[in-house]
Order: structure tokens, then sequence, then C-alpha cells
């Protein structure tokens, strides 16, 4: 299945009532700050370079980020840290996502989420991650060149675990464990990396700094060289 036609079955998909409420409650009752934008409020596809070698998974779209703009990672303050942070180690052309269309585009890197809703509390229920991780297994076959996955926070680790598992990859017992920096083999030819997640929980805390960031994407270019 190409990436254009996941990308269609994404944006159209309905499958989670839940989801399908919060991310429309999202849109008619918007901060002041985005009083009078109109909403994406649709399920997010993943966006970037065809031919990535390099997978950043995160959890899913911010409720007034991706589910606002259309593309995930884009006009939130976890986006403001991951582009910086991808414009600084080459991956990106700009250090910047603010919309679709701000010209922004990325070089060896696709990225997506685990799912692809914007959840209350940004927790998504089993059965949600569940009835989304196809689509995320669909753009993971459509990769043909992926070298390294790059997972934001242990929810996408232990989604990345599951969507291998899916496509028949042998993982080693025991399954690796998700940490800032934890690498792990889990496929010939490919290996998976864990960050913590950009959030703002994290970042105005300390617990992930931009150094630290940095130290990710550089171990990630490593492991897809």
């Amino acid at each position: 299945m190409s990436l254009k036609v996941i990308e269609n079955e994404v944006v159209t998909c309905a499958r989670c009532p839940r989801l399908v409420a919060w991310r429309e409650q999202a849109a008619a009752a918007p901060p002041r700050r985005y009083r009078g934008e109109t909403y994406w409020a649709r399920p997010i596809p993943g966006f970037g370079d065809p031919a990535a070698r390099l997978l950043i998974l995160g959890l899913a779209p911010a409720a007034h980020g991706g589910n606002r703009t259309g593309r995930v990672f884009t006009g939130d303050r976890s986006g403001d840290w991951l582009f910086a942070a991808l414009h600084r180690a080459g991956f990106a052309n700009q250090p910047t996502s603010t919309h679709l269309g701000d010209g922004l585009a990325l070089t060896d890197v696709w990225i997506t989420a685990a799912v692809k809703c914007a959840p209350p509390d940004n927790k998504p229920l089993p059965e949600e991650r569940d009835a989304c991780s196809p689509f995320a297994a669909a753009e993971l076959a459509a990769l043909p060149d992926l070298r390294a996955i790059l997972c934001l926070g242990g929810f996408a680790w232990d989604g990345a675990l599951r969507l291998l598992r899916r496509a028949g990859h042998p993982l080693p017992p025991p399954l690796p464990k998700f940490g800032h920096g934890a690498q792990a083999a889990v496929a010939p030819g490919l290996t998976l990396i864990g960050s913590y997640h950009p959030s703002q929980q994290n970042t105005f805390t300390g617990r992930l700094t931009e150094a630290m960031l940095d130290d990710v994407f550089a171990a990630a270019r490593r492991a897809i060289s």
C-alpha cells in the first residue's frame, strides 16, 4: 500500500467514537489564542521523506497542535523542540513547523504517531491504540529504506515493538526496555532508539534538554549511516 493511499485512509477514519468526539470538541471550543482558526479536526497522517531511513514515532497529535494544523507535532511546544532538533541535525530545512504549507521539508525522516487522533488527556485507550495500529504498520511497510525507529516516549517504544511483532520480525528476548538513549537491534538492519518525549512536562522540568535531544539524533544519524 502506498503512503498516499494510507494517508487517504487515515484522514477518513472514524473507528473510535470517543476520539472523534474529542477532536471535534477541541475544534469547537478552542482556547482564546486559537479562536477564529479553522481546525483540521480529523486523524493526522504521517509525513516526510518517502525514502526515509529514520522513522520518528510519537504518541498522538495534540488537541490544539496537530488536531488544529493538520500535521503531527506542528503548532505546539513539543514540535518546537522536535523540529529545532531536526534542523540542527540536518534532517529538516528549517527549525520551525507552524502550519501546512509553511515550507518545511524533511530529508531522510518520516514522522508519524502511534495513534492518529488527539486523545483526551493525551491518553488513548488500549482499544483505540489497537484500532489505529494498522495505519502505523502500513506506514512501516511502505518505508523500504528504514534503518532506525526513534521512539518519543515509552508509549511509542511499546507501540514500535507491537508494530514489529505484527510485521513478523523476531524480537530479541527479553524485550528491550525503554529509556532515554536506549538502543536495541530489533530486526536485521533495524535499530530502535528511545528518547524522552519533548513534552512541556519534560522540557520545562529539565528532564529533557536540548543537548540530550541532540545526542539522540546523533545516535540516530549513526544508526542509519
